[in-house]
């Protein structure tokens, strides 16, 4: 019988397929008590399913490539120090050794008595953290389970279904859709979640917060689901089918009226010329933002250089990348960012940091490169030789003071003239600019502006630290708002204070791509955008049907509202999405 519910649409899309359900209880545990010529080998056995765990884990770090390996590399790098936690292990092992369980029994009663102690705490964001003892247990228990049984073996390589499950890890995403799974239904979750923004990159549908999936819905019922609606169909009836068909073919077609904006220009009605840009890391971004029709590469990311590896990348090997992308580009801007990393991540990147309870504040970003100049230096000089076969330009990330500004310019100054020095052919002017993702940034630019020659605002982090709201913390996803009036304040400070001084804006955060902004950021002030390299048509599109002149009209309206309610009613009197 048709059954209908609803959550909230994470990534757009429809999907039709089987259900496959995903929770901790599929995993079958075994009472029978151990016997005491049974231990060793029960102990080895568990030590094995560790390891595998772990080198699956590995194997994706090293599978995970372009966009996907900066999301979904804190993840990986989580759930590989919990398999290696004594806490977690040791416990077990005693359960077998001493309490005569077998491992399934024994990891199920270690993750049970962990959750009660996270889910006894008193701060929210911690108690949410009781997901990744899962995501982790049952990678072990599926390694368990693979010793014995097929179906842990049958459900990867199955395909053509849609996930039904409480969470789902980012880690988990790329091979679900490379094995087939064509959408992803969860219980709880956050459209701002990683997990969320990386579907929207795969451009696989999702629905969060569908609190009656895992009740409602069994093994191997037919779903219809709308990523956009955040509607689920269960046992879809032949007008719910006749639906699904027809949006397939307006996608079609869509996508043959979007092709044609390939090689046009991006500008609004009334004649204003916006510049799009793609923000790329992998050869593939580069060669759809190419093909697309991207006036430049607005943020190139470099961790990919540096992640999944156990030795630091030389000035050569990073200068054979930058000069690949420079050449592929044909002539058209590079920007690219040097290292983003911090200790959350440096474990896998053969840099060796201090832990840190809160990396996010910590030494990341500019902080790093600074802390060890020998390895900007051998940055900023790939980046230098790249130059001479285009133009590029440096993007310095984190930043919060002048005066680190002032330390990569006399850096890249010094490296400039000993590459000169030795014969290296460097472009005569290779520009450099400041990421504005954090609060003080925005409101010292007016007295660092001078010294650089581009600014580039990073939304994902600055409404992160505005409202000091963790984005990937679900019970906060209501907080972490890119209208919040304290944001929009901020981007049209920075934009005004850059155009107020002759200095390029460029807007490169997930905000950029979102065409439910793009109204809003023209209003604003914004005339240079960098998104992925899939959007671009989507945007174009939208900006050459809206009218500049009147945006800017309500500009200071919007800048004036106090609530987010108050700037949805300015955005639905312009007829615009709020």
């Amino acid at each position: 019988m048709r059954l209908v519910f609803a959550g909230a649409g994470a990534s757009r899309g429809m999907a039709l397929g089987r259900a496959r359900l995903e929770q901790p209880s599929r995993f079958l545990i075994d009472e029978r008590p151990l016997g005491e010529d049974e231990v060793d080998a029960e102990l080895e056995r568990l030590r094995l399913a560790i390891e595998a765990a772990r080198e699956e884990l590995q194997q994706l770090r090293r599978k995970l490539h372009g966009s996907t390996a900066r999301e979904v590399a804190e993840f990986l790098d989580a759930h590989s120090l919990m398999l290696a936690d004594r806490e977690l292990t040791a416990g077990i092992y005693e359960l077998i050794r001493k309490g005569r369980h077998r491992a399934s029994a024994a990891v199920k009663m270690q993750r049970d008595r962990l959750v009660g102690i996270f889910e006894a705490m008193d701060d929210p964001y911690l108690r949410s953290r009781k997901e990744d003892i899962d995501h982790v247990i049952g990678r072990v228990q599926a390694s368990l389970l693979r010793e014995s049984s097929a179906e842990e073996r049958r459900l990867a390589a199955r395909v053509g279904e849609i996930l039904v499950s409480d969470t789902v890890a980012p880690s988990e995403l790329l091979p679900l859709a490379e094995h087939g799974v064509l959408g992803v239904v969860l219980t709880s979750g956050s459209s701002f979640s990683h997990s969320a923004i990386l579907a929207r990159s795969l451009r696989l549908p999702m629905i969060v917060a569908a609190h009656a999936a895992l009740s409602a819905v069994h093994d191997d019922d037919l779903l219809l689901i709308d990523g956009e609606s955040g509607e689920v169909v269960v046992h879809p009836t032949a007008q719910d089918l006749a639906r699904y068909r027809n949006w397939q073919r307006e996608t079609a077609q869509r996508s043959k009226q979007l092709a044609l904006l390939r090689d046009t220009d991006t500008r609004t009605r009334d004649g204003v010329a916006i510049t799009l840009h793609a923000n790329a890391e992998a050869p593939t971004d580069v060669a759809q933002a190419r093909t697309l029709g991207a006036a430049g590469i607005g943020l190139y990311r470099t961790e990919f250089l540096f992640l999944q590896r156990r030795e630091l990348p030389g000035e050569e090997e990073q200068f054979l990348a930058y000069r690949d992308l420079v050449l592929g580009m044909q002539g058209r801007p590079v920007t690219i960012r040097t290292l983003d990393l911090g200790a959350d991540k440096s474990d896998a990147s053969g840099l060796v940091l201090d832990a840190e309870e809160n990396p996010a504040l910590g030494v990341r970003g500019v902080r790093l490169s600074l802390r060890l100049p020998q390895l900007l230096a051998i940055q900023l000089r790939a980046i230098l030789r790249a130059s001479a076969y285009g133009p590029v330009r440096v993007l310095v990330p984190m930043v919060s003071a002048a005066a680190e500004i002032e330390s990569v310019r006399r850096m890249l100054a010094e490296c400039a003239r000993d590459l000169r020095s030795a014969g290296h052919e460097v472009a005569h002017n290779v520009e450099l600019g400041a990421m504005v993702e954090v609060p003080a940034a925005a409101l010292a630019l007016g007295g660092m502006i001078h010294l650089v020659d581009f600014v580039a605002i990073g939304t994902n982090d600055l409404v992160q630290y505005t409202l000091a709201v963790d984005r990937n913390n679900d019970h906060l996803a209501h907080l972490y708002d890119p209208l919040h009036p304290a944001v929009l304040k901020l981007i049209a400070h920075t934009i005004h204070t850059a155009h107020r001084h002759g200095r390029r804006a460029t807007l490169c955060g997930e905000m950029a791509g979102n065409r439910r902004y793009t109204a809003l950021l023209l209003a604003l002030g914004l005339t240079d955008f960098s998104m992925h390299p899939g959007l671009l048509l989507e945007v174009r599109e939208t900006i050459n049907g809206l009218d500049h002149a009147t945006l800017r009209r309500h500009a200071a309206a919007l800048l004036r509202a106090p609530t987010r309610e108050r700037i949805a009613r300015v955005l639905q009197r312009l007829g615009l999405p709020d």
